[in-house]
Order: structure tokens, then C-alpha cells, then sequence
């Protein structure tokens, strides 16, 4: 009887740690280092850039690291200099690792929530604006150490 007990609480606490998977491995934000140069490849550190998602907008300049909140949505980036024409992105959502956590255990429910909150996804890490280009980068693009390259509208990975 109380090695039944034992088993059922055990399977419980599995249960319980599989929902919502990416929520307690994950933050609601992640860094994204936003860096602008012109076409020439010369760096501009100071732009004015919006993050947009359907979770609101970030303000960061271009050198620094901005606080983005994760989101399913794509993220619109708009840079902004005095003297150079505008840089525009759109940074790809892809799933993260805490969504094929709760695929593989078998969290449904912590799937879906992870899914509602944006948990689950992630923006790339690491994204070079083009002064006078817009350009779309995706995460599925990106390695270690490495900014991701951008494409133009229409060559992303589907």
C-alpha cells in the first residue's frame, strides 16, 4: 500500500514538473545584441531602434543589448540615425527547447501555456542592421559567437 502511494505521488510530481516546461526554464525576455553598420560594413553604434511585438515595444540603441519579451509573434526592429536612411528587420520566432520539453514528456497543457505566455520562443541572439536595407533574420540561422545574417524579404526559410 504505501509503496502504491509512493509510485502515484512520484508520477504526480512529474505531472506537475513537465506543464509548463519552457515557463520555468525560460524567462518571459531574452538579450538580443542589436548592432547597425552601413552597406559599406562600417559600424554605427547609437541608432535609435523600436523592438515591436505583440507584446509592446523596446527602445535600445544599436551597440547595446535590449531586453526583448518573448513572444510566438515575429519581432519588428526599426533603427533610426541622423545621418544614414532607416534600417528595418524583422527578427523570426522559432520554438525553443522548452517547447520540445513539454512535446517529448507529454505536457500538453504545458505546451499550451507556454505557447500563450511566448515562453517557448526565442528571437535571435544577435542581429546586424543595414542602414538603408530591411533585412529578416532567423534564429534557425544562428551560430555560437556569430551575429545571425539577415536576408532579404522573400529568401527567409519558411
Amino acid at each position: 500500500m504505501i509503496q502504491r502511494l509512493t509510485r502515484t505521488a512520484a508520477i504526480a510530481a512529474v505531472a506537475v514538473a513537465a506543464t509548463g516546461c519552457a515557463s520555468i526554464v525560460n524567462d518571459t525576455t531574452h538579450p538580443m545584441k542589436l548592432e547597425t553598420k552601413t552597406a559599406s560594413g562600417e559600424m554605427v553604434p547609437g541608432a535609435d531602434c523600436k523592438l515591436s511585438n505583440d507584446y509592446g515595444t523596446v527602445s535600445a540603441k544599436s551597440g547595446d543589448t535590449a531586453q526583448v519579451r518573448r513572444s510566438s509573434k515575429d519581432l519588428d526592429i526599426v533603427c533610426k540615425h541622423p545621418q544614414n536612411p532607416d534600417a528595418s528587420a524583422r527578427a523570426i520566432s522559432r520554438a525553443n527547447a522548452g517547447m520540445a520539453g513539454n512535446i517529448i514528456l507529454g505536457g500538453g497543457i504545458g505546451a499550451i501555456i507556454d505557447h500563450n505566455k511566448g515562453t517557448a520562443y526565442t528571437y535571435p541572439t544577435w542581429v546586424q542592421m543595414v542602414f538603408g536595407q530591411t533585412l529578416v533574420f532567423d534564429r534557425s540561422d544562428e551560430k555560437d559567437g556569430q551575429p545571425v545574417q539577415g536576408r532579404a524579404p522573400g529568401t527567409e526559410k519558411k
